[in-house]
């Protein structure tokens, strides 16, 4: 079974895959990335959480495996995330964020 997702709130609420899916779908908008693709990153997730064994999980988790599995799939799409997630609020920021993944990719 997958746990109750902890909000930032602390209000506890079910996994919903089509919440993330859809969020991912905007992230991805007109990029090379498949509905399928989207799909089984999503399923991933949903499995490592599951792998997890707890019954509660914070948001920060989900969110966080994400985060590493889009950046996977398609940096450009990453990025676009990552300024939603990680809050990055300016373009200094949006920078150090894709210079950071750029030095990775190196």
């Amino acid at each position: 079974t997958t746990p109750l997702v902890v909000k930032r709130d602390d209000q506890r609420e079910e996994f919903n895959h089509e919440k993330l899916l859809s969020g991912l779908r905007t992230a991805c908008a007109r990029r090379p990335v498949s509905a399928d693709d989207l799909e089984r990153l999503v399923d991933r997730v949903e499995s490592r959480i599951r792998q997890l064994g707890k019954t509660e999980i914070p948001s920060r988790v989900i969110g966080d495996l994400t985060i590493e599995e889009l950046k996977a799939l398609d940096p450009v799409s990453y990025i676009r995330y990552a300024i939603v997630y990680l809050g990055l609020g300016d373009l200094e920021a949006v920078r150090a964020e894709i210079d950071r993944l750029l030095g990775e990719r190196e």
